[in-house]
Protein backbone atom coordinates (compact mmCIF):
# COMPACT_ATOMS: atom_id res chain seq x y z
CA UNK A 1 0.00 0.00 0.00
CA UNK A 2 1.50 3.02 -1.15
CA UNK A 3 1.73 6.35 0.91
CA UNK A 4 1.70 4.23 4.87
CA UNK A 5 5.42 4.44 6.06
CA UNK A 6 5.73 4.24 9.75
CA UNK A 7 8.77 6.60 10.99
CA UNK A 8 10.66 4.81 13.75
CA UNK A 9 13.55 7.14 13.62
CA UNK A 10 14.57 10.27 15.80
CA UNK A 11 13.21 12.79 13.36
CA UNK A 12 11.46 13.26 11.11
CA UNK A 13 8.99 11.80 13.77
CA UNK A 14 5.04 11.03 12.92
CA UNK A 15 2.86 13.85 13.28
CA UNK A 16 -0.20 13.89 14.89
CA UNK A 17 -3.69 14.47 12.59
CA UNK A 18 -4.82 17.40 14.79
CA UNK A 19 -1.24 19.16 13.97
CA UNK A 20 -1.18 18.29 10.56
CA UNK A 21 -4.64 19.48 9.83
CA UNK A 22 -3.26 23.02 11.62
CA UNK A 23 -0.58 22.65 9.61
CA UNK A 24 -2.73 22.76 6.30
CA UNK A 25 -4.27 26.24 7.07
CA UNK A 26 -4.73 28.94 5.01
CA UNK A 27 -1.41 31.47 6.09
CA UNK A 28 -2.05 34.68 8.45
CA UNK A 29 -0.30 38.12 8.24
CA UNK A 30 3.27 37.38 10.74
CA UNK A 31 2.23 40.90 11.28
CA UNK A 32 -1.17 40.53 12.30
CA UNK A 33 -2.98 40.28 15.68
CA UNK A 34 -4.31 36.99 15.14
CA UNK A 35 -0.66 35.71 14.26
CA UNK A 36 0.73 37.82 17.53
CA UNK A 37 -2.20 35.69 19.85
CA UNK A 38 -0.05 32.52 18.71
CA UNK A 39 2.72 33.80 19.44
CA UNK A 40 2.12 34.66 23.05
CA UNK A 41 0.19 30.95 23.57
CA UNK A 42 2.98 29.14 21.98
CA UNK A 43 5.66 30.85 24.03
CA UNK A 44 3.62 30.58 27.28
CA UNK A 45 3.44 26.96 26.44
CA UNK A 46 6.98 26.62 25.66
CA UNK A 47 7.91 27.62 28.94
CA UNK A 48 5.76 24.90 30.96
CA UNK A 49 7.51 22.98 28.44
CA UNK A 50 10.75 24.25 29.60
CA UNK A 51 10.03 24.08 32.70
CA UNK A 52 11.42 27.66 32.96
CA UNK A 53 10.68 31.59 33.96
CA UNK A 54 12.98 32.23 31.31
CA UNK A 55 12.83 33.43 27.75
CA UNK A 56 12.39 30.26 24.92
CA UNK A 57 13.11 32.15 22.11
CA UNK A 58 11.37 30.32 18.48
CA UNK A 59 14.07 30.80 15.36
CA UNK A 60 13.08 29.65 11.90
CA UNK A 61 15.48 26.91 11.22
CA UNK A 62 17.04 23.60 12.49
CA UNK A 63 17.82 22.24 15.92
CA UNK A 64 21.69 22.97 14.28
CA UNK A 65 20.99 26.88 14.14
CA UNK A 66 19.09 26.76 17.85
CA UNK A 67 22.60 25.33 19.15
CA UNK A 68 24.57 27.56 16.98
CA UNK A 69 22.61 30.58 17.97
CA UNK A 70 23.43 29.62 21.75
CA UNK A 71 26.99 29.48 21.25
CA UNK A 72 27.35 32.67 18.95
CA UNK A 73 25.29 34.71 21.02
CA UNK A 74 27.10 34.12 24.38
CA UNK A 75 31.25 33.49 23.28
CA UNK A 76 33.93 35.63 21.87
CA UNK A 77 36.38 35.05 19.60
CA UNK A 78 39.30 32.55 21.32
CA UNK A 79 37.23 32.16 24.47
CA UNK A 80 38.09 28.79 26.08
CA UNK A 81 35.36 25.74 25.80
CA UNK A 82 35.10 22.73 26.94
CA UNK A 83 32.91 20.53 24.20
CA UNK A 84 32.05 16.58 25.14
CA UNK A 85 32.11 14.32 22.06
CA UNK A 86 31.10 10.87 22.40
CA UNK A 87 29.15 10.76 18.99
CA UNK A 88 28.23 12.57 15.99
CA UNK A 89 26.54 15.70 17.21
CA UNK A 90 29.18 16.12 19.95
CA UNK A 91 31.53 15.97 16.87
CA UNK A 92 29.55 18.98 15.27
CA UNK A 93 29.26 21.06 18.29
CA UNK A 94 33.34 20.86 18.21
CA UNK A 95 33.42 21.58 14.39
CA UNK A 96 30.99 24.77 14.92
CA UNK A 97 32.97 25.86 18.04
CA UNK A 98 36.26 25.75 15.80
CA UNK A 99 34.64 27.82 13.01
CA UNK A 100 34.09 30.55 15.20
CA UNK A 101 37.60 30.83 16.52
CA UNK A 102 36.68 29.12 19.62
CA UNK A 103 40.10 27.56 21.94
CA UNK A 104 37.98 24.46 22.52
CA UNK A 105 39.10 21.42 24.60
CA UNK A 106 36.94 18.17 24.65
CA UNK A 107 36.00 15.68 26.92
CA UNK A 108 35.75 12.30 24.36
CA UNK A 109 34.11 8.97 25.09
CA UNK A 110 33.84 6.32 22.37
CA UNK A 111 30.33 5.85 20.24
CA UNK A 112 28.05 4.30 22.48
CA UNK A 113 29.50 5.04 25.56
CA UNK A 114 28.36 7.90 27.97
CA UNK A 115 30.36 10.99 28.91
CA UNK A 116 31.62 10.64 32.27
CA UNK A 117 30.69 13.93 34.61
CA UNK A 118 34.72 13.54 36.25
CA UNK A 119 36.44 14.61 33.21
CA UNK A 120 34.22 17.28 33.40
CA UNK A 121 34.33 18.13 37.24
CA UNK A 122 38.51 16.97 36.94
CA UNK A 123 38.96 19.69 33.61
CA UNK A 124 36.63 22.06 35.67
CA UNK A 125 38.74 22.09 38.63
CA UNK A 126 41.64 22.38 37.27
CA UNK A 127 41.00 25.48 35.52
CA UNK A 128 42.45 27.87 38.47
CA UNK A 129 42.44 30.81 36.46
CA UNK A 130 38.40 30.58 35.26
CA UNK A 131 39.30 30.60 31.29
CA UNK A 132 36.68 27.90 30.63
CA UNK A 133 33.45 30.37 29.30
CA UNK A 134 30.96 27.32 28.28
CA UNK A 135 30.65 23.59 28.69
CA UNK A 136 28.77 22.45 25.10
CA UNK A 137 27.24 18.94 25.07
CA UNK A 138 24.92 16.79 23.92
CA UNK A 139 21.95 15.26 26.06
CA UNK A 140 20.81 12.81 23.90
CA UNK A 141 23.23 11.47 21.50
CA UNK A 142 21.07 10.72 18.65
CA UNK A 143 24.17 8.99 17.19
CA UNK A 144 24.70 6.19 19.64
CA UNK A 145 21.02 5.99 21.66
CA UNK A 146 23.20 7.46 24.35
CA UNK A 147 21.54 9.77 26.95
CA UNK A 148 24.45 11.93 28.89
CA UNK A 149 23.98 12.93 32.58
CA UNK A 150 23.59 16.32 31.64
CA UNK A 151 21.90 17.56 35.06
CA UNK A 152 25.69 15.81 37.27
CA UNK A 153 27.48 17.59 34.32
CA UNK A 154 25.69 20.96 34.82
CA UNK A 155 26.54 20.98 38.58
CA UNK A 156 30.05 20.36 38.15
CA UNK A 157 29.81 23.43 35.52
CA UNK A 158 28.00 25.83 38.42
CA UNK A 159 30.86 24.82 40.82
CA UNK A 160 33.24 25.77 38.74
CA UNK A 161 31.20 29.33 39.35
CA UNK A 162 32.40 31.16 35.67
CA UNK A 163 31.24 28.97 32.88
CA UNK A 164 28.17 28.58 30.92
CA UNK A 165 26.16 25.25 29.87
CA UNK A 166 25.49 24.89 26.44
CA UNK A 167 22.82 22.11 25.69
CA UNK A 168 22.01 20.20 22.89
CA UNK A 169 18.81 19.06 24.02
CA UNK A 170 16.71 18.35 20.54
CA UNK A 171 15.88 14.62 21.10
CA UNK A 172 15.69 15.27 24.95
CA UNK A 173 12.87 17.78 25.15
CA UNK A 174 9.73 16.32 25.25
CA UNK A 175 11.02 12.90 26.09
CA UNK A 176 12.24 13.04 29.59
CA UNK A 177 12.49 15.68 32.71
CA UNK A 178 14.87 18.36 31.06
CA UNK A 179 14.09 20.79 34.46
CA UNK A 180 15.59 24.00 32.95
CA UNK A 181 15.44 26.42 36.27
CA UNK A 182 15.62 23.41 38.53
CA UNK A 183 18.88 22.81 37.36
CA UNK A 184 19.90 25.99 36.61
CA UNK A 185 20.94 25.10 33.14
CA UNK A 186 21.90 28.68 31.40
CA UNK A 187 21.14 27.49 27.28
CA UNK A 188 19.40 24.85 26.38
CA UNK A 189 18.52 24.30 22.03
CA UNK A 190 15.66 22.18 20.81
CA UNK A 191 14.15 21.44 17.39
CA UNK A 192 10.54 20.90 16.14
CA UNK A 193 10.67 17.38 14.32
CA UNK A 194 11.32 15.88 17.53
CA UNK A 195 9.68 15.16 20.54
CA UNK A 196 7.65 18.69 19.55
CA UNK A 197 5.66 16.34 17.22
CA UNK A 198 5.18 18.71 14.14
CA UNK A 199 7.42 18.98 10.93
CA UNK A 200 11.52 19.98 10.70
CA UNK A 201 11.62 24.00 10.48
CA UNK A 202 11.49 25.55 13.90
CA UNK A 203 13.79 25.22 16.52
CA UNK A 204 14.06 26.91 20.09
CA UNK A 205 16.45 28.37 22.80
CA UNK A 206 15.73 28.65 26.26
CA UNK A 207 18.17 31.40 27.69
CA UNK A 208 18.47 32.14 31.78
CA UNK A 209 19.79 35.08 33.68
CA UNK A 210 23.34 34.40 32.92
CA UNK A 211 23.29 33.31 29.73
CA UNK A 212 22.58 37.27 29.26
CA UNK A 213 24.39 38.49 31.22
CA UNK A 214 27.25 36.31 28.44
CA UNK A 215 25.28 37.87 25.55
CA UNK A 216 26.23 41.21 26.66
CA UNK A 217 30.19 40.13 26.16
CA UNK A 218 29.83 38.22 23.13
CA UNK A 219 31.65 39.49 20.12
CA UNK A 220 30.66 36.61 17.49
CA UNK A 221 29.45 37.56 14.34
CA UNK A 222 25.75 37.06 13.83
CA UNK A 223 22.65 38.77 12.38
CA UNK A 224 19.72 36.66 11.42
CA UNK A 225 20.45 34.18 14.80
CA UNK A 226 21.13 37.69 16.82
CA UNK A 227 18.95 36.41 19.91
CA UNK A 228 18.73 39.89 21.52
CA UNK A 229 16.60 40.66 18.24
CA UNK A 230 14.78 37.87 18.87
CA UNK A 231 13.98 39.02 22.39
CA UNK A 232 13.12 42.12 21.99
CA UNK A 233 10.93 41.08 19.23
CA UNK A 234 9.21 38.21 21.58
CA UNK A 235 8.21 40.79 24.23
CA UNK A 236 5.74 42.04 22.13
CA UNK A 237 4.74 38.37 20.50
CA UNK A 238 6.33 38.96 17.21
CA UNK A 239 9.29 37.70 15.65
CA UNK A 240 12.33 40.01 13.88
CA UNK A 241 12.34 38.00 10.31
CA UNK A 242 9.38 36.12 8.65
CA UNK A 243 8.78 33.19 10.71
CA UNK A 244 7.30 29.88 9.21
CA UNK A 245 3.54 30.92 10.04
CA UNK A 246 1.78 27.29 9.65
CA UNK A 247 4.48 25.86 11.77
CA UNK A 248 3.35 28.26 14.12
CA UNK A 249 0.05 27.03 13.79
CA UNK A 250 1.48 23.11 14.29
CA UNK A 251 3.02 24.23 17.18
CA UNK A 252 0.31 25.67 18.68
CA UNK A 253 -1.75 22.31 18.44
CA UNK A 254 0.57 20.16 19.34
CA UNK A 255 1.32 22.26 22.46
CA UNK A 256 -2.04 22.20 23.30
CA UNK A 257 -2.16 17.83 22.71
CA UNK A 258 0.80 17.91 25.08
CA UNK A 259 -0.42 19.99 27.77
CA UNK A 260 -3.21 17.87 27.67
CA UNK A 261 -1.22 14.51 28.54
CA UNK A 262 0.83 16.28 30.86
CA UNK A 263 4.55 16.51 31.47
CA UNK A 264 4.87 13.24 33.90
CA UNK A 265 2.73 10.98 31.30
CA UNK A 266 4.99 11.87 28.43
CA UNK A 267 8.09 11.24 30.20
CA UNK A 268 6.61 7.82 31.44
CA UNK A 269 5.67 7.17 28.27
CA UNK A 270 9.03 6.93 26.42
CA UNK A 271 10.78 5.82 29.57
CA UNK A 272 7.95 2.80 29.08
CA UNK A 273 8.83 2.79 25.41
CA UNK A 274 12.69 3.01 25.61
CA UNK A 275 12.35 -0.44 27.83
CA UNK A 276 9.56 -2.11 26.11
CA UNK A 277 12.00 -1.75 23.23
CA UNK A 278 15.02 -2.46 24.89
CA UNK A 279 13.95 -5.99 26.13
CA UNK A 280 12.51 -6.72 22.98
CA UNK A 281 16.14 -6.43 21.43
CA UNK A 282 17.69 -8.85 24.10
CA UNK A 283 14.84 -11.40 23.57
CA UNK A 284 15.42 -11.16 20.23
CA UNK A 285 19.35 -12.31 21.14
CA UNK A 286 20.26 -8.75 19.69
CA UNK A 287 23.03 -6.39 21.84
CA UNK A 288 22.27 -2.95 22.71
CA UNK A 289 24.80 -0.30 21.11
CA UNK A 290 24.23 1.98 24.47
CA UNK A 291 26.28 1.14 27.51
CA UNK A 292 23.38 -0.57 30.06
CA UNK A 293 21.71 2.13 31.89
CA UNK A 294 22.34 5.05 29.52
CA UNK A 295 19.80 4.64 26.60
CA UNK A 296 18.19 7.46 25.30
CA UNK A 297 14.40 7.64 25.81
CA UNK A 298 14.37 8.91 22.03
CA UNK A 299 16.02 5.91 20.32
CA UNK A 300 17.74 2.47 21.30
CA UNK A 301 20.64 1.81 19.04
CA UNK A 302 20.96 -2.09 18.21
CA UNK A 303 24.08 -3.87 16.99
CA UNK A 304 24.44 -6.19 13.79
CA UNK A 305 27.76 -7.71 14.18
CA UNK A 306 27.14 -10.85 11.89
CA UNK A 307 25.45 -9.25 9.21
CA UNK A 308 24.90 -5.70 7.17
CA UNK A 309 22.35 -3.15 9.36
CA UNK A 310 21.41 -1.69 5.85
CA UNK A 311 20.18 -5.20 4.72
CA UNK A 312 17.72 -5.06 7.45
CA UNK A 313 16.31 -1.37 6.89
CA UNK A 314 15.93 -2.07 3.31
CA UNK A 315 13.61 -5.55 4.23
CA UNK A 316 11.53 -3.50 6.89
CA UNK A 317 11.12 -0.63 4.91
CA UNK A 318 10.14 -3.20 1.93
CA UNK A 319 7.94 -5.22 3.22
CA UNK A 320 6.58 -3.66 6.15
CA UNK A 321 6.75 0.45 5.17
CA UNK A 322 8.69 0.62 7.93
CA UNK A 323 11.39 3.17 8.53
CA UNK A 324 14.45 2.67 10.57
CA UNK A 325 17.68 4.26 11.09
CA UNK A 326 20.85 3.53 10.00
CA UNK A 327 24.10 4.41 11.73
CA UNK A 328 26.13 6.76 10.87
CA UNK A 329 29.99 7.48 9.45
CA UNK A 330 31.60 4.79 10.81
CA UNK A 331 28.91 2.87 12.27
CA UNK A 332 27.29 2.35 9.02
CA UNK A 333 25.70 -1.36 8.21
CA UNK A 334 27.29 -2.10 11.77
CA UNK A 335 23.94 -0.83 14.09
CA UNK A 336 20.73 0.20 13.17
CA UNK A 337 18.48 2.49 15.62
CA UNK A 338 14.61 2.31 16.65
CA UNK A 339 13.21 5.84 16.85
CA UNK A 340 10.55 6.10 19.94
CA UNK A 341 10.00 9.93 19.98
CA UNK A 342 7.12 12.36 19.94
CA UNK A 343 4.15 10.78 19.06
CA UNK A 344 4.66 6.85 19.05
CA UNK A 345 1.79 4.72 21.01
CA UNK A 346 2.42 1.56 22.16
CA UNK A 347 0.85 -0.42 18.83
CA UNK A 348 4.25 1.49 17.31
CA UNK A 349 6.17 -0.77 19.05
CA UNK A 350 4.47 -3.87 18.87
CA UNK A 351 4.48 -3.28 15.00
CA UNK A 352 8.18 -2.56 14.77
CA UNK A 353 9.36 -5.37 17.21
CA UNK A 354 7.24 -7.78 14.66
CA UNK A 355 8.72 -6.46 11.82
CA UNK A 356 12.24 -6.54 13.33
CA UNK A 357 11.64 -10.25 14.19
CA UNK A 358 9.96 -11.22 10.95
CA UNK A 359 12.57 -9.62 8.59
CA UNK A 360 15.57 -11.03 10.46
CA UNK A 361 13.86 -14.47 10.12
CA UNK A 362 13.52 -14.35 6.43
CA UNK A 363 17.22 -13.47 6.14
CA UNK A 364 17.82 -16.26 8.56
CA UNK A 365 19.21 -14.72 11.25
CA UNK A 366 17.01 -14.91 13.73
CA UNK A 367 18.65 -16.92 16.95
CA UNK A 368 15.82 -17.03 19.47
CA UNK A 369 11.81 -18.39 18.54
CA UNK A 370 10.14 -15.98 16.88
CA UNK A 371 7.93 -13.65 18.72
CA UNK A 372 9.93 -13.77 22.08
CA UNK A 373 10.41 -10.08 21.62
CA UNK A 374 7.11 -8.99 20.60
CA UNK A 375 6.22 -11.29 24.12
CA UNK A 376 9.24 -9.34 26.11
CA UNK A 377 7.43 -5.89 24.67
CA UNK A 378 4.27 -6.52 25.36
CA UNK A 379 5.01 -7.81 29.27
CA UNK A 380 6.61 -3.91 29.25
CA UNK A 381 3.50 -2.80 27.87
CA UNK A 382 1.56 -4.31 29.86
Amino acid sequence: MQEKLTLMIPGPTPVPEKVLQAFAKHPIGHRSKEFQAIVQRTTEKLKWLHQTKGDVLTITGSGTAAMEAGIINTLSKGDKVLCGDNGKFGERWVKVSKAYGLNVEVVKAKWGAPLNPESFRKALQEDINKEFKAVILTHSETSTGVINDLEAINQHVKEHGHAITIADCVTSLGACNVPIDEWGLDVVASGSQKGYMIPPGLSFVAMNRRAWEAQKKSDLPKFYLDLNTYRKTCDKNSNPFTPSVNLYFALDAALEMMEAEGLTKIFARHSRHRQATQQAMKAIGLELFADDGYGSPAITAVKTENFDAEDLRKIIKSKFDILLAGGQDHMKGKIFRIGHLGYVNDRDIITAVAAIEASLDSLNLLKNQIGAGVAAAAKVLS
